[in-house]
């Protein structure tokens, strides 16, 4: 991600977002709801390895998945 382009939201623990799992996430779907959300704006849903594809699918099939990075890449909230 460019110095000027899009920021993923900063996340407070890397725990899979899918329902019920409490998995160390691995993965960061970076998403954006054009009806919501400015263009640069990239909300952050955590995936382990065995969520990564559904909640992939589930993001793409609405248009909001815009890209996948290492979950080690992104920003840790502070003061949390």
């Amino acid at each position: 991600m460019s110095l000027f382009g899009p920021v993923p939201d900063a996340v407070d623990e890397l725990i899979c977002s899918s329902r019920g799992c409490r998995s160390d996430a691995t993965w960061g779907l970076l998403w954006n709801n054009p009806k919501l959300h400015t263009p640069e704006r990239r909300k952050v849903w955590l995936a382990c390895d065995d969520h990564r594809e559904h909640l992939s699918q589930y993001l793409g099939t609405r248009g909001f998945l815009q890209d996948v990075v290492p979950a080690a890449e992104l920003e840790p909230a502070t003061g949390s």
